[in-house]
């Protein structure tokens, strides 16, 4: 089996909402690492430990656990120390699962961990699968039966306490086939069409016009 690195995300809190991907990715992986904020490295108060315990049990497989000390301190030495810890355990495991709660791109350490794992070993970087998850914010919105959005309402996710200055990446949705793009101006783009279907396509920049009905546009915050 061939070297496999998984960011799995949990979702909200309840097993019932992974994914297939995510279930698959922890029947195909070796082991699971699960981060912890406890130094002895137990899961007592970990939901992340939780719902893998509860996922494996559905699936009826048994996998090795592996804790990762995660002090939530914000601090990048501690993140190198959660890279180093995924990057050993996959020289001695062929592949594995690393998961955090709700979605890997809202404000989710993996990507942190990434660029340090893409730095000190890139042939394990390279093999990366990333899973999507259900966000905190849309299980609340489901529980309540509420739309976040609808029509042509905007959605604001912002953080409460943000600890410098506030960047903002922008999701563009909705467009009308045959529009030019000019007006959304420029940045760090990408241009995903007809999304997980046959007919995929991702670009790395905006298109110039739009031509399927599924596009979307993610316009990156500027993090150099």
């Amino acid at each position: 089996m061939n070297k496999k690195l998984y960011m799995v995300s949990l979702g909200p809190g309840d097993v019932e909402l992974l994914t297939l991907k995510a279930l698959n990715a922890f029947k195909e992986c070796t082991a699971i690492c699960v981060p912890t904020k406890s130094e002895d490295n137990s899961f007592k108060k970990s939901i992340s430990y939780r719902i893998v315990r509860d996922a494996l049990k559905l699936l009826n497989v048994t996998k090795e656990i592996i804790p990762v000390y995660s002090p939530m301190h914000f601090d990048k030495q501690d993140w190198i120390n959660e890279a180093d810890i995924l990057i050993d355990s996959a020289k001695k495991y062929n592949s594995i699962c690393f998961v955090t709660l709700g979605d890997a791109a809202i404000y989710s350490s993996i990507y942190y961990l990434l660029d340090i794992i893409k730095e000190k070993d890139f042939t394990l970087y390279e093999t990366c699968e990333v899973i999507p998850g259900v966000t905190s914010f849309s299980a609340a919105s489901a529980r309540v039966a509420k739309a976040l959005c609808l029509g042509d309402e905007e959605l604001l996710i912002k953080p409460i306490n943000p600890r410098g200055e506030v960047k903002t990446t922008e999701i563009l949705m909705r467009p009308k086939i045959g529009m030019d793009t000019k007006a959304l101006g420029e940045g760090d783009f990408y241009t995903f069409e007809n999304m997980y279907l046959q007919d995929e396509s991702i670009t790395n920049s905006k298109i110039n016009k739009v031509k399927k009905y599924m596009t979307l546009f993610l316009k990156f915050a500027s993090r150099d």
